[in-house]
């Protein structure tokens, strides 16, 4: 008999990550999988779909624009709205009758979702269990620490979460090292990138991407002026190709600050879809950003990294890899950028298991064998 498996995403983040283990799961007869998604990043979870030929099983469509955990995870329990197309997970869990549901890293319907299926008494895998950046006022770092508390197999990406997990008193059982998914799906875009992917013309010279998103960096006021006014410092130096989060974009328009920076060397960019945003990233010289997978992504490529945030929950991409806290003041990130320009950038190496291979053992010990 077929194990069902219901994989729960709705990030263009968490399809990334999660896409090459379900095309893994299809390898292997015994299972079924059914693909879930709670669509926060609608368009961009689309392309990222269309990129793996995946089309959703279930289609939750639980988001809604500034809502809670506790609404969402009030949505995720108790809603079913046919009409508008809108599932309720507990619904689509007692239909279903899933052996497993597996989710993905930090964000709210991760946790509203291995909520929901733990009470039902399903069993929850977590894909990037284990990070942790000890900044309680991330609600992200909340997220992985209750979601990682409801699972039963912890998928961990690097060593560091393995002894997070042991700390917190997680069963031994439960922890599986398995290396990281989004380099798999980093080496798979890679393979498949084609000429038609450029989304623009490309830089012909050194040029640096930029990324920001993080409200803590963008929603206020002060300490966003103080980033892009060290953008625009950067840029003086090395060309910034800046590809703008909607949310970013906002904050742009209401400081006035468009024309600062779309005046010259700052090349302000539509948000990308993955594959142009890769072409454009795969050969910068240089990396800022406030994401988690790009600090992963560049350390796998060898691509010097400025992460903007006191902490991250990547540590092996500092001590192992490509990348560089730099705080998010703009004498750190300048101060950064001048020892970048002396040719002090960091050498780092490819962390263990990053091979493109963490989806094989993902579904490995989920059919029963650890490896």
């Amino acid at each position: 008999m077929k194990k069902k498996v219901s994989i729960v995403f709705g990030t263009r983040p968490e399809a990334i990550k999660l896409c090459p283990v379900i095309l893994e799961i299809r390898k292997h007869p015994e299972l079924e999988p059914r693909v879930c998604v709670t669509a926060q990043h609608r368009e961009m979870l689309d392309q990222v779909l269309e990129v793996f030929s995946i089309e959703p099983d279930i289609d939750l469509n639980l988001m809604e624009e500034n809502q809670s955990l506790a609404s969402l995870a009030s949505r995720a329990i108790s809603e079913l709205d046919i009409y508008f197309k809108k599932v309720a997970f507990e619904e689509v869990c007692l239909k279903e009758n899933p052996d497993a549901v597996v989710v993905v890293g930090d964000v709210n319907s991760t946790v509203a979702c291995a909520l929901v299926a733990k009470k039902m008494g399903i069993r929850v895998a977590h894909v990037e269990a284990g990070l942790r950046s000890r900044d309680l006022s991330m609600p992200e770092e909340i997220n992985r620490m209750v979601t990682d508390t409801l699972s039963d197999w912890l998928f961990v990406t690097e060593r560091s979460g393995i002894q997070n997990l042991k700390g917190e008193g997680r069963p031994e059982t439960a922890i599986h090292f398995v290396g990281n998914v989004m380099i798999d799906n980093l080496y798979y875009q890679l393979a498949h990138l084609g000429a038609g992917d450029a989304g623009g013309e490309k830089p012909s010279g050194p040029y640096a991407v930029l990324t920001l998103h993080r409200p803590s960096n963008v929603d206020g006021e002060e300490k966003f002026r103080e980033i892009m006014e060290a953008t625009v410092k950067i840029a003086a130096g090395l060309p910034v190709y800046f590809p703008v989060h909607p949310r970013t974009r906002q904050q742009i328009e209401a400081t006035g600050l468009e024309r600062r920076l779309d005046s010259g060397r700052v090349h302000l960019l539509p948000a990308l879809p993955y594959k142009p945003f890769l072409r454009l990233f795969k050969d910068a010289a240089l990396v800022l950003t406030d994401s988690g997978g790009l600090q992963e992504e560049t350390t796998a490529l060898g691509i010097p990294c400025f992460t903007i945030r006191e902490n991250t929950e990547r540590p092996v991409t500092i001590e192992e890899g490509t990348n560089r806290l730099v705080g998010t003041s703009a004498e750190g990130i300048l101060s950064a950028f001048e020892e970048f320009r002396s040719g002090n950038s960091k050498k780092g190496r490819v962390p263990e298991l990053w091979d493109g291979k963490a989806a094989e053992r993902i579904v490995s010990i989920l059919l029963g064998n650890p490896g």
